[in-house]
């Protein structure tokens, strides 16, 4: 067709097609082209699968929602994206890749444009294909508390989905934990916004430098419902959502440059965000300058209708949601399709507003080079793709070594003594699905396909202990979500020990398919089943006791951490996991992870998070005792790294300026090992309540035996600021403390400053981070 071909004349390169002219221009002449269903189907996606023997994609929609979806009908006007060819069922590399090209080189042929399909596929844990990569969940990545890393396994990531035939992953999540009984507390980085949203922030970028388009989720609120239920209600006020909520998205729209935000499911204080244009407009776009697209969550633009009741039909939840700013409906043709054309035709929404949503969409596809005349719809050396390499095997590993947290070691039983009689119980022992999170393909979908095999080599804890250490005796002793046990061979196989590990825990599935996940809340914050009683069978035997706790959520432990002699924590630590832990168990390597989440002492003492002024905290006034058995940012080595006193650059801290803190550490011991030093903010009176300590800096400090470095932080007065009581974000002039801490419970030093000058008012533009430098052995290297 001349469209295609041919700007106007026969031969002339059409405008859309031209790399030369800017891509402006390039968008609007396509735009200007288009007829009213072609943009509208630029606007939707389709949930297909790819063909495990290279053939085209197939629709999914009607899997999953019951419509049916005629493939020719459906990519007849062009297509705006494909929904998760490779995370829907099982299929090669290699496979995939050839049956998505087929597919692409379909999509291609049936519109006027030829204008390929922006392709998007889950990346929480790894890329979810087959035979990818899983790496570890979220709250390891905060656990570790090491951007850089995670930065460089994002950028892997990345680089496995570009090199089948994707450009768009859906991730990070960037919900700031509120309240740990929701499902979805696993696919979170942590408690708190500063370090959700420089790790964040860190994984938005790898992926970026990949060529992935980064999406941010799930903007906003997600994780602050009602009693931690799922899409439940969000009941917030205005400056917890401005300086809790949201700071992790704007650091990662401002600072990582994210080309994609996904709404959340949520209504805030009433409004649902999908048809919320003060946020997904009027902040997001107008203030802070996201120029990229926004996607809705999965159904959520018909959830106006069906959940939230502020639509009649699709047609008014599609006007909703695109006047308020989505500009792809996902994951597939619904709201957009039929029952927008009419709303258009109708005038219930002017086309100019089609027109916005669809030149951020052909904006991106300039971007990412699908408008190109050299663009090929199969990658290069496609038939010898891996996804799961050693490479990528090695930074999962590392990833889950930093992240494993040692809670408790109070009797030195770790690490494990050589020659020791060591038994291993409990039901995550021995279970390769224990290690992975819900959104790895495994748990996620692999599921569905029993007679499928894993795809991946997981080994166990027993299976990565025995490797270490040789003969390791075992029994399972309860199942993860069974109230029945028989403890009869446990407790045997501990008696006969020297020390016993119990490796309890989680099972991440869907919708009530496991104990951790999305749709998998709690109501309380006790382990799942018998586990617990397992527990404490076991430490009855007066065997010493490594409590192994693998969840994707922190479980209330008070009692428990009194009856053991170490306690260990890791959150779905990915298909390395269970060598990781073992090779912390057995001293090879020694831990260094910190807590992303508190653990709570008592379940009944929630919801809470150690970000809370100090009325939340345990007082007078109250029976509910919030403290937590072990606090945010806690964590124990196998050595003991010393610190020297802080000193600060001077006493007094202009409004608009940086003081710099720092302090020497050294690590005296004879092992290798890790340390975090971590900076809070002490405001004592503000024209607000305030958290009592909030973290603005930290630096994971490597060292070997012997060795020492010195840590400076150069703090902008800017990561003071708050909300104030006119609802502008103001850096406040008065006294101020910096703490170094080892913990957000554990403080190190203080140093006492004041803040000078007049009140200042600051925005969108201000400095969120602390720069860190670490000088190791005389050597600079910035760190963050």
């Amino acid at each position: 067709m001349a469209d295609r071909t041919t700007g106007g004349a026969d031969g002339e390169t059409p405008v859309w097609r031209d790399v030369r002219r800017p891509a402006q221009e390039r968008v609007d002449a396509l735009v200007a082209a288009m007829t009213p269903r072609e943009k509208l189907a630029q606007l939707v996606g389709v949930w297909v699968g790819a063909d495990p023997e290279g053939g085209e994609v197939a629709p999914h929609q009607s899997d999953l929602t019951g419509d049916p979806v005629v493939w020719q009908d459906v990519i007849a006007s062009g297509l705006g994206q494909l929904t998760r060819p490779f995370g829907t069922r099982p299929v090669a590399p290699s496979a995939g890749a050839r049956s998505l090209a087929l597919s692409q080189a379909q999509v291609v042929a049936a519109g006027r444009f030829g204008i390929p399909a922006l392709v998007h596929e889950e990346c929480l844990t790894g890329f979810a294909a087959w035979r990818a990569t899983t790496y570890p969940a979220p709250l390891s990545w905060g656990a570790s508390f090491d951007p850089d890393l995670v930065a460089e396994m994002a950028r892997l990531v990345g680089g496995s989905m570009r090199a089948v035939g994707v450009h768009q992953g859906l991730a990070p999540v960037l919900d700031v934990t509120r309240d740990y009984r929701w499902g979805r507390t696993e696919e979170t980085i942590g408690e708190d916004p500063y370090l959700v949203g420089t790790v964040g922030t860190a994984y938005v970028r790898g992926l970026e430098d990949a060529g992935i388009v980064a999406t941010l989720k799930h903007f906003a609120g997600y994780s602050a419902s009602r009693a931690g239920r799922n899409l439940a209600p969000v009941a917030i006020g205005a400056r917890e959502l401005a300086d809790v909520v949201l700071p992790p998205f704007e650091m990662a729209v401002r600072d990582g440059r994210a080309r994609s935000v996904m709404n959340s499911y949520s209504e805030v204080d009433g409004m649902p965000v999908a048809a919320d244009g003060d946020l997904l407009t009027g902040l997001l776009r107008d203030t802070w300058g996201f120029t990229g697209t926004v996607v809705s969550d999965y159904f959520a633009v018909k959830f106006l209708e069906t959940l939230h009741g502020v639509a009649a039909d699709e047609g008014e939840a599609a006007v909703l949601a695109l006047t308020a700013g989505i500009d792809v409906e996902l994951p597939t043709v619904r709201c957009f399709g039929e029952p927008l054309r009419l709303a258009v035709d109708r005038g219930d929404v002017d086309e100019a507003v089609v027109d916005r949503a669809l030149r951020r969409v052909l904006a991106q596809k300039v971007e990412l080079g699908l408008l190109d005349p050299d663009w090929t719809p199969l990658p290069e050396d496609v038939d010898g793709v891996e996804l799961d390499t050693p490479r990528s095997r090695d930074v999962a590993l590392r990833l889950a070594r930093e992240s494993v947290v040692l809670l408790a070691n109070d009797d030195h039983v770790l690490p494990l003594r050589a020659g020791a009689a060591v038994a291993v119980v409990g039901p995550l022992a021995d279970d390769p699905m224990a290690l992975l999170g819900c959104y790895s393909f495994p748990a996620h979908i692999g599921v569905r396909h029993p007679g499928t095999a894993l795809g991946l080599e997981v080994p166990t804890v027993l299976s990565a202990l025995r490797d270490a250490l040789g003969p390791v005796a075992h029994a399972r002793g309860c199942e993860v979500r069974s109230d029945e046990a028989d403890f009869t061979e446990a407790v045997a196989v501990a008696r006969e020990a020297d020390v016993c590990v119990v490796a309890v825990g989680d099972l991440a599935g869907l919708f009530g398919g496991g104990t951790s996940g999305e749709g998998c809340d709690v109501t309380e914050l006790v382990l799942p089943g018998a586990q617990a009683d397992l527990v404490r069978a076991v430490a009855a035997t007066g065997t010493p006791v490594v409590l192994l706790l693998i969840t994707g959520r922190p479980y209330a432990i008070g009692d428990l951490a009194d009856e053991v002699a170490a306690v260990v924590q890791t959150f779905f630590p990915g298909q390395l996991g269970g060598r990781a832990v073992a090779d912390v168990l057995t001293g090879a390597v020694s831990p260094s992870g910190r807590l992303p989440v508190s653990i709570p002492a008592d379940a009944s003492g929630q919801p809470g998070t150690y970000l809370s002024a100090s009325l939340g905290l345990r007082s007078e006034v109250s029976t509910v005792d919030p403290t937590p058995a072990f606090p945010f940012g806690h964590g124990l080595g196998y050595g003991t790294f010393t610190w020297s006193p802080p000193r600060a650059s001077g006493s007094t801290w202009a409004v608009d300026g940086h003081v710099e803190v720092e302090l020497e550490v050294r690590n005296p011991g004879d092992r290798a090992g890790a340390d975090v030093v971590q900076l809070y903010l002490h405001d004592p009176v503000a024209q607000v309540t305030r958290p009592v300590v909030r973290l603005v800096g930290y630096a994971r400090v490597p060292l070997a035996a012997g060795d020492g470095a010195r840590v400076v932080f150069r703090v902008p007065a800017d990561v003071t600021s708050f909300t104030g009581r006119d609802g502008r974000r103001v850096v406040e002039p008065g006294a101020v403390r910096l703490l170094v801490c080892r913990s957000s419970a554990d403080v190190h030093g203080e140093v006492d400053l004041v803040l000078t000058g007049p009140l200042r008012e600051v925005d969108h533009t201000r400095d969120r981070t602390t720069a860190v430098t670490v000088t190791p052995a005389g050597r600079e290297v910035v760190v963050a």
